[in-house]
C-alpha cells in the first residue's frame, strides 16, 4: 500500500465521532510513518526542496464524518502566529525534521491568552487537541537549514481560523480572521 494511502486510511478509520480516540490515531499513524519512512522520504522529497515557503497540501478529505488530512511544509525557522482551529479537533505529527508546538488557552472572548504547554516533535511524534474553542497554538520549525514536513488530521475542513497578535503591553490580544489556502493535492 502506498504510504500516503496508508496514512489516509488510518486517519479515516480512527477519525470518527465527535471526540475520536486521538491517542490511538497518533500511535497508529506513528507506526505507519516509521514503517514507511524510506518511501515517505522519497515520495515527499520534492516538498522539502521546493523553497516556496510554508505550504499546505491536501492528502484527503471526507464529509461524513468530516475529516481532512494534510501535509505541511515548514521552511527553516518558519513560525506560525498564534492561531486557533475554529473549534475543530486536530492531530499533528512530524514526518521529517522537528517542530515546536506551543499550546495556548484563550478566554471566551479571545482577547486574553496564556501559554499552557510546549511540545517538541521529531519524526513519528504527535501532538493533538480536542474540539475546543479555547485552544490555540503556535508552531515553529526548529531547523535553521531544513524544511520540516508534518501530517495534520482535522475533524473537518479548516477553511477559516483566527490568528492572535498581542496589542501592546497590556496582555490583550487582537483576533484576526484568516482563510486557509491549499497549495495542491497529494494523491493517496
Amino acid at each position: 500500500m502506498q504510504p500516503l494511502k496508508a496514512l489516509r486510511e488510518i486517519a479515516f478509520d480512527y477519525g470518527v465521532g465527535e471526540h475520536p480516540d486521538l491517542a490511538t490515531m497518533a500511535r497508529e499513524l506513528s507506526r505507519a510513518i516509521l514503517q514507511h519512512k524510506t518511501s515517505l522520504q522519497h515520495d515527499l522529497a520534492s516538498l522539502r526542496t521546493r523553497g516556496k515557503g510554508f505550504e499546505r497540501w491536501l492528502v484527503a478529505q471526507r464529509s461524513k464524518p468530516a475529516i481532512s488530512v494534510l501535509v505541511m511544509a515548514w521552511p527553516a525557522n518558519y513560525a506560525t502566529p498564534i492561531h486557533d482551529h475554529a473549534g475543530l479537533w486536530g492531530l499533528e505529527l512530524a514526518l521529517h525534521g522537528a517542530l515546536e508546538v506551543e499550546s495556548w488557552d484563550r478566554d471566551p472572548h479571545g482577547n486574553i491568552l496564556r501559554q499552557v504547554g510546549r511540545d517538541w516533535l521529531g519524526p513519528g511524534d504527535a501532538s493533538w487537541f480536542d474540539a475546543d474553542d479555547r485552544y490555540a497554538h503556535r508552531c515553529r520549525n526548529l531547523s535553521r537549514h531544513e524544511t520540516a514536513l508534518t501530517l495534520h488530521v482535522y475533524g473537518g475542513d479548516l477553511a477559516q481560523y483566527l490568528t492572535y497578535e498581542e496589542a501592546g503591553s497590556t496582555g490583550q490580544w487582537l483576533a484576526r480572521p484568516q482563510l486557509s489556502t491549499i497549495t495542491g493535492q497529494l494523491y493517496a
